[in-house]
């Protein structure tokens, strides 16, 4: 089962309060709004996703404490694309310099930025084309490094700023490259 996108008049638009209102009341659901003002109602994961997941959020977390770089952020951070779409990648990181710039009002809600670094975990109810639409989207409103994990086909798409998708096929680790200085992700448990 993929995402189901709730079709809503052409007319009705959310304000961005509205959006956190309905968020706010809908705590049992996982809720994306894509440019098009559609609300995409994401399933929720299974046992082994969630362990993927939380794998990497870790990894991702140890890094982020140790380097102190910038702020990282699990899925049910919304962030508030340049387009208009709120969405919440699996994980995802900003600069320190963009968390500093926002107020401290613009912290306690969807933050209103891309991420530099954002990372999509395809599970068995995610739909891979629909996923690689979103690290396109996240790319196009200002990402610099977006990874698209797919244990299922033990491959990952890279994403980067002005280049062509690089796939790997069953790669043991990834690098951030300059984006996340010396992060090496271990894929051992995400891709097994």
């Amino acid at each position: 089962m993929s995402a189901l996108t709730l079709q809503l008049p052409p007319n009705l638009k959310f304000t961005d309060e509205e959006f956190e209102q309905i968020v706010a009341v809908n705590k049992e659901l996982r809720l994306e709004l894509n440019s098009e003002g559609e609300l995409i109602i994401m399933s929720p994961t299974g046992g082994e996703t969630g362990n993927r997941n939380f794998d990497l959020l870790g990894q991702l977390w140890f890094w982020n404490r140790k380097y102190g770089l910038g702020k990282a952020f699990d899925s049910s951070t919304g962030f508030k694309l340049p387009n208009g779409a709120t969405r919440s990648p699996d994980a995802a990181w900003i600069r320190m310099e963009k968390w500093d710039a926002l107020t401290p009002q613009q912290r306690k809600k969807f933050l209103p930025l891309c991420p530099d670094f954002a990372v999509e975990l395809v599970s068995d109810s995610d739909d891979v084309e629909d996923t690689q639409a979103k690290m396109r989207e996240y790319l196009a409103n200002g990402l610099k490094l977006g990874w698209l994990i797919n244990p299922q086909d033990k491959q990952v798409e890279i994403y980067r700023v002005g280049q062509k998708v690089e796939i790997l096929q069953s790669p043991a680790s990834l690098s951030a490259e300059d984006i996340l200085p010396d992060f090496i992700l271990d894929l051992q448990v995400i891709l097994a």
